[in-house]
């Protein structure tokens, strides 16, 4: 399946710049770890070193949060994931 993922600015310099990125997968996980096959230095920026998503991380599918499936929220041919960061601030 076809999904294409919208890189946040602050990560594209670890995808040549690009701002979507086509992937394969049937899942946010296998999307995103498809990702990381491509861009091997974006997985430290997305995961930690369990494999589970950083706390800052939230991950959209078609402009909706995949939480709290997360990982294993399943996807189709044809959506939309966009990788945003959750900024705190006081």
């Amino acid at each position: 399946m076809s999904i294409e993922v919208n890189i946040h600015r602050s990560l594209r310099h670890l995808t040549r710049g690009k701002a979507k990125v086509e992937v394969n997968g049937n899942t946010v996980g296998h999307c995103l770890y498809g990702l990381v096959k491509q861009f091997p230095g974006i997985e430290t920026k997305l995961f930690d070193k369990k494999g589970k998503l950083l706390n800052y991380i939230d991950i959209y599918v078609n402009a909706e949060s995949s939480y709290p499936e997360e990982l294993s929220k399943p996807v189709n041919d044809g959506d939309e994931l966009s990788i945003t960061l959750i900024i705190g601030g006081g």
